[in-house]
């Protein structure tokens, strides 16, 4: 299955260059490009990608506001892509805004070439691309200077079983579903299974919403091991 995808980004050898490398990709199509997120928004409603590889800081329309029109569009709008973030910047407050918009991860602009090719099979095939160190250091920093929401996050843990609460810990502290399984002492498959009732009980959409539902929820405190 071929996956589609747009690359949007204010700097244009950037975007060239992201768009040959994973074009050259059996698995990959890429269907557009855009400079700014307004562009990026209007393409994405015509093309309909399945990921969209999204530059945080661009002219016009920034990438966070792009993010939220493409993952909270309007009625009428169906398609909801999958957005990639791209950064300059390890720790950025954009990328976490865009984490709790719904993006699906973020990635360093200056990442080894087999890296983005990576993320975009990830983002694709449904998962959050949430395992290097930076992401939870990034999540971790920015919660810290947040309070903890009260009221509706931490009621909605209790809709969760002592053992989907232990996960979805493991989970937020950027742990990959073989390492929570060696943790715990489980069959992988069964910590899928759990990570799969975690997010529909708690109407969460994929691994980074539940991280970033973790910290807000008060369930994982900031600089946790």
């Amino acid at each position: 299955m071929t996956t589609r995808v747009i690359v949007v980004d204010d700097q244009a050898m950037v975007r060239a260059g992201f768009a040959a490398l994973l074009a050259a990709q059996s698995d990959i199509d890429v269907v557009g490009e855009a400079p700014d997120g307004a562009q990026g928004v209007e393409l994405s409603r015509r093309t309909h990608p399945d990921v969209v590889l999204m530059d945080v800081r661009m002219p016009e329309m920034d990438g966070l506001e792009a993010a939220r029109r493409l993952l909270a569009p309007p009625p009428g709008v169906t398609h909801r892509p999958r957005v990639l973030m791209l950064t300059t910047f390890d720790v950025d407050d954009y990328v976490y805004e865009a984490l709790r918009a719904g993006a699906s991860g973020f990635l360093l602009k200056d990442a080894p070439p087999a890296d983005l090719i990576a993320a975009v099979r990830v983002v694709a095939a449904g998962d959050a691309l949430l395992a290097p160190s930076v992401t939870r250091r990034l999540i971790a920093d920015f919660a810290k200077q947040r309070p903890v929401a009260r009221g509706n996050p931490a009621l909605r843990l209790k809709a969760l079983t002592e053992r989907e609460t232990e996960v979805l810990t493991h989970v937020a502290r950027g742990q990959s579903n073989s390492e929570i399984a060696r943790t715990l002492v489980l069959a992988e498959q069964t910590v899928k299974t759990h990570v799969s009732r975690v997010l529909t009980k708690l109407d969460l959409r994929d691994r980074a919403q539940a991280v970033v539902f973790a910290y807000e929820s008060g369930l994982v405190a900031p600089g946790e091991q």
